[in-house]
């Protein structure tokens, strides 16, 4: 299974130890399914991640937020983006995010943000999907 995950994930997977966010980052590590990242989807993943109120809330230092990221830019598949039909979205995080699974040809985008997220993907043969429904796909797939 081919998947982006939207930030919101992997800031939920850094918060808690107990959720699906946390479970899908590991498995992604594991190597269970195969996460795509573009390059401005890593970015925004470390501006994100290693923002002082972000490390402050998940109860960690700066260096166990880069040693995730290090972790994940080495067993992610890059993705190249085409930009032949922005904008679709209002936000362009959102957007970003949209853009990395169309044009990696992700099978799902996982995502807490459903409402904006959830058609558009749709529109290009892309399932929206929330970390616990996410999980349960992949639990089914390696049975």
């Amino acid at each position: 299974m081919r998947v982006v995950l939207d930030t919101d994930v992997l800031v939920a997977a850094l918060r808690s130890d107990q959720g699906a966010s946390r479970q899908l980052l590991l498995a992604a590590l594991d190597r269970r399914f195969v996460m795509l990242v573009s390059v401005p989807l890593m970015l925004e993943y470390e501006a994100v991640l290693t923002r002082e109120e972000r490390l402050a809330a998940a109860g960690i230092p700066a260096n166990d937020a880069d040693t995730v990221l290090n972790a994940l830019a080495a067993v992610v598949e890059p993705v190249r983006l085409s930009f032949l039909w922005r904008p679709r979205l209002k936000d362009a995080a959102a957007e970003m995010v949209l853009e990395t699974a169309v044009s990696g040809m992700a099978d799902r985008l996982v995502t807490f943000n459903l409402k904006l997220l959830g058609k558009a993907a749709l529109e290009f043969g892309v399932r929206a999907l929330r970390p616990g429904k996410a999980l349960r796909e992949l639990a089914e797939k390696q049975k």
